[in-house]
């Protein structure tokens, strides 16, 4: 039975889909101005397993998994303009990197993906009823804002105060708001900026609205899980709830998930500190399957530590998997046994990943006692080894191949596959020989240029390190 930690109620819950037939999620997702970070990833990653397990128990036809893009905000107009270019012509380029990004990680395509700059009649429209609710008001410099004293809930997820946010907020000189803590859902035009007709005149959205309006269209007014990272907890998703149960009059999301910051080196990650990472910049230096691994070996809610040391670690801990299963064969399999028990244990206590691959570890010691002992054992342990690795994204490549990659992008050495095979050939005719001269050579140049040899009864296999 899955349990889900509920950032409004601040507890682990019983999760029970408000249609088992039409399960519904939705994911903020990225702000399409600059290449995708390392706390991109993390979100996309966890929410990418939260899918893929909520597919293998209701059923992939059962799960509606929405995860949006920004299209339209101050940072993408700003960036548009430094560049000289029109800020659709940017958007469009940064969605097309995300998604390689995201293909590179093994991230399942989302069932919608709306943009907020084709949701632009829904955007109004909700803003257009909140208006005539008294929820929002037309400010004179063309501005319309969500007025915060109208919904008494507000702070409910963040557990903010509100007496404690007006104590700490201000009014900046040219903003038309009553109250510090109302915030925009309308801004009027300025000169050469991307702009909509709207009820109120030229102008764009809010960023909070746009979520709104996405989500409700795409899920309904209620809808099971709303997910993104951290941060977003306030002021997006608590204004995102004021919105939208200011125009539903219903509850909005019954449960709010939110994955935790990643630090680097264990200092926040940020520009300002020169300790910021894009999912490129990592891919230069490491394969995407141990980045993914990294990410999910600490559980979703918790600080994610970025450090070459950790990254070295996955790489390490994904050659032990595949050196396990190399040479195995894997077929589909039903009885998974205790591993599966446990394996779904961790799963169904709130996605607790960290957990899930101690099982997968346990697999894999238990395919190594068992290789030389009894085959046909082992095989089978790989096969639940590969089929309940899938669950999370991962060991889903060949093995031989994987090995033979080595760990990192571009790390290939001078000798060709080819080329190790034939010397491979050369120092076991030495061997037989007693060649140790040609022997010791060959070893040698292995060593210089990075391949591991594995010498076995039925052969001799090679990776690269």
């Amino acid at each position: 039975m899955l349990k889900i930690y509920n950032n409004l109620t601040r507890k682990k819950e019983l999760f029970t889909p408000i249609n088992p037939e039409n399960v519904r999620m939705y994911v903020c997702g990225m702000t399409v101005y600059d290449l995708c970070h390392l706390g991109h990833a993390r979100v996309l990653v966890a929410f990418d397993v939260v899918y893929r397990y909520l597919q293998h128990i209701y059923g992939a036809e059962h799960v509606n998994y929405v995860r949006n893009i920004t299209d339209i905000d101050d940072k993408i107009i700003n960036r548009a303009n430094e560049n000289g270019e029109v800020f659709s012509d940017l958007t469009e380029r940064f969605i097309k990197y995300m998604h390689q990004d995201a293909e590179a990680l093994n991230i399942l395509p989302p069932n919608q993906e709306p943009r907020a700059t084709t949701h632009m009649a829904g955007i109004i429209s909700m803003i257009n009823t909140l208006v005539e609710k008294g929820f929002a008001y037309a400010a004179n410099n063309g501005d319309v804002y969500y007025d915060v004293s109208q919904f008494e809930p507000y702070g409910q997820l963040s557990g903010k105060n509100i007496g404690d946010l007006q104590a700490g907020a201000r009014v900046e000189v040219d903003e038309g708001k009553d109250d510090p803590l109302d915030f925009v859902l309308w801004k009027a035009a300025k000169p050469d900026e991307p702009h909509w007709d709207s009820p109120w005149g030229k102008g764009r959205p809010g960023w909070h609205i746009e979520c709104s309006a996405m989500s409700t269209h795409c899920l309904g007014n209620h809808f099971d899980i709303h997910g993104g990272g951290m941060d977003l907890q306030f002021p997006h998703h608590e204004n995102e709830i004021a919105q939208s149960e200011g125009v539903s009059g219903e509850k909005f999301v019954n449960v709010w998930m939110h994955n935790g910051f990643v630090r680097i080196d264990n200092e926040k990650m940020s520009k300002s500190l020169g300790n910021f990472f894009t999912v490129r910049e990592i891919l230069e230096r490491y394969r995407p399957e141990v980045i993914r691994y990294f990410i999910l070996n600490s559980h979703y809610r918790s600080p994610l530590n970025y450090s070459d040391k950790q990254l070295d670690s996955a790489q390490a801990a994904l050659e032990g998997y595949y050196t396990a299963l190399r040479g195995l064969k894997v077929s589909q399999i039903e009885e998974l046994g205790r591993y599966g028990e446990r394996f779904y244990a961790a799963m169904d206590d709130d996605f607790n990943t960290a957990e899930a691959i101690a099982v997968l570890a346990e697999l894999r010691r238990d395919i190594n006692q068992a290789r030389n002992d009894d085959r046909n054992r082992a095989s089978h342990l790989a096969s639940v080894l590969v089929k309940l690795a899938g669950l999370l994204g991962i060991l889903q490549d060949d093995a031989e191949l994987f090995l033979q990659q080595g760990g990192r992008p571009g790390v290939s050495g001078d000798l060709g596959d080819a080329e190790i095979e034939n010397l491979i050939r050369q120092r076991n005719v030495a061997r037989q020989e007693k060649n140790w001269t040609e022997s010791d050579r060959i070893r040698d140049l292995f060593v210089k240029e990075g391949i591991v040899l594995e010498d076995s009864a039925k052969g001799t296999c090679w990776r690269r390190e």
